[in-house]
């Protein structure tokens, strides 16, 4: 993978020229994409931005999200060859911070569950996770050091967790939506992936000017963690639950404290409501896709369309009220400890390309809003990657950032 800070000091200290940079980008991109899928358009002629902390850096973008110099499609035929006339406004954030797109990231039709075609760059058998698939492949096959996604449910951690990269979604609304095709406007955050928590720290603090987030001029201190296993979300695998108990191991011996948690009623029971909101509101979002081209939605996105129109706003309303007390009870549970610690995913990615895995340790978090982190550097027995997700409370994604660093460290000088 290719370190974004890395890439900012050579570039600043006059070893690589931003010109170049974006070179060493595409040259990877034609090597590896074909056989990883990681892209569905890329700017060949692509050029450095101005002067700002990103400047020479390649950015994937997820096809999601409109960008007025490249088709955005959002992964659906309906939308084929279409060309916004405007940027989405966090990539309008990006190219003002002197970065540069060079391609749309694959995504799954509209960010949902129909697998896009791209593979896992650690083993091409198995699924890159979705609905950010081609940015989680983009970054963990080095084809640049910078990706954009989008988490709805578990679309940033979950694949960032399978491709062992590190991702944030950060806080609702600190990245801005405006020009990116809405699912569900309660849950839907632009996220980022790269290689390492600093890189993602570096690129959150350019594009929002939230200097607080950096972490790559400062050692992050000890935090006090709470372990919170989500029983309500079912059983982890094996390769989840191995990795949490050796991310704890790792943090424990490099000073952290590690209390076990259980979140309050309120909070659990808000955990089956991400569905009744998430879909009430896509029936809206999709309105027009459902009604004039029904037939031309992947099966997974139909069968869940059809299924949403029974939704009533009864129900919608009392989904929000029981997420609007989870809302208010968690903030208590951050008085016993500075962050969370639960898992990233299931398990590691799953085997195959018919199915981006599964997001019940993500949506509880999406629906609360708060900052989460994947943190990776721990794989199963096949070597395949298994993150784990560290979360703060809303609005402390410096938190989040600094105690996730603190374990990216715990870990590598764990196993060395």
């Amino acid at each position: 993978m290719i370190s974004l800070l890395d890439l900012c000091r050579r570039i600043e200290s006059g070893a690589l020229s931003p010109n170049d940079a974006l070179c060493e980008s595409l040259a990877t991109i034609a090597q590896a994409d074909s056989e990883i899928g990681a892209f569905v358009a890329v700017d060949a002629g692509v050029r450095p931005g101005g002067a700002g902390p990103l400047q020479g850096i390649a950015v994937a973008v997820k096809d999601i999200m409109d960008t007025a110099d490249l088709p955005t499609e959002y992964g659906s035929p309906i939308y084929s060859g279409w060309r916004p006339k405007a940027d989405a406004s966090i990539v309008a954030l990006l190219r003002r911070a002197g970065g540069s797109v060079i391609g749309k990231a694959a995504t799954t039709p509209f960010a949902f569950l129909d697998p896009a075609a791209t593979r896992n760059p650690h083993n091409t058998a198995h699924t890159p996770g979705g609905s950010s698939s081609g940015s989680a492949a983009a970054v963990a096959a080095g084809m640049v050091p910078l990706a954009f996604g989008t988490q709805t449910g578990g679309s940033v951690i979950r694949p960032a967790s399978y491709c062992g990269v590190a991702a944030i979604k950060p806080s609702f609304r600190i990245l801005p939506t405006v020009g990116t095709k809405t699912y569900s406007w309660s849950l839907d955050t632009p996220g980022l992936f790269a290689a390492t928590i600093a890189d993602v720290a570096y690129a959150l603090a350019a594009l929002t000017g939230r200097d607080e987030m950096r972490i790559d001029q400062r050692a992050p201190e000890a935090p006090k963690i709470g372990l919170v296993l989500q029983d309500f979300a079912g059983d982890p695998e094996d390769a989840s639950r191995e990795a949490l108990e050796r991310a704890v191991s790792a943090a424990s011996r490099a000073g952290a404290t590690v209390i076990d948690l259980s979140l309050p009623d309120p909070v659990s029971a808000a955990f089956p409501e991400h569905p009744t909101i998430q879909d009430f509101e896509v029936r809206q979002a999709l309105a027009w896709e459902y009604d004039h081209h029904r037939d031309a939605l992947p099966p997974i996105l139909r069968e869940s369309l059809d299924a949403a129109q029974g939704i009533t706003p009864v129900q919608y309303d009392a989904a929000r009220r029981i997420t609007n007390r989870a809302r208010i009870a968690l903030r208590d549970v951050f008085s016993d400890c500075d962050v969370l610690l639960t898992y990233a995913a299931p398990g590691a990615a799953p085997k195959g390309l018919s199915s981006t895995g599964n997001s019940r340790f993500n949506r509880l978090w999406t629906l609360m809003g708060n900052p989460c982190v994947s943190v990776p550097g721990l794989y199963d027995g096949a070597d395949l990657p298994v993150g784990i997700q560290v979360i703060a409370s809303f609005g402390a994604d410096d938190k989040a950032l600094a105690a996730a660093a603190f374990l990216e460290k715990a870990i590598q000088d764990y196993q060395s």
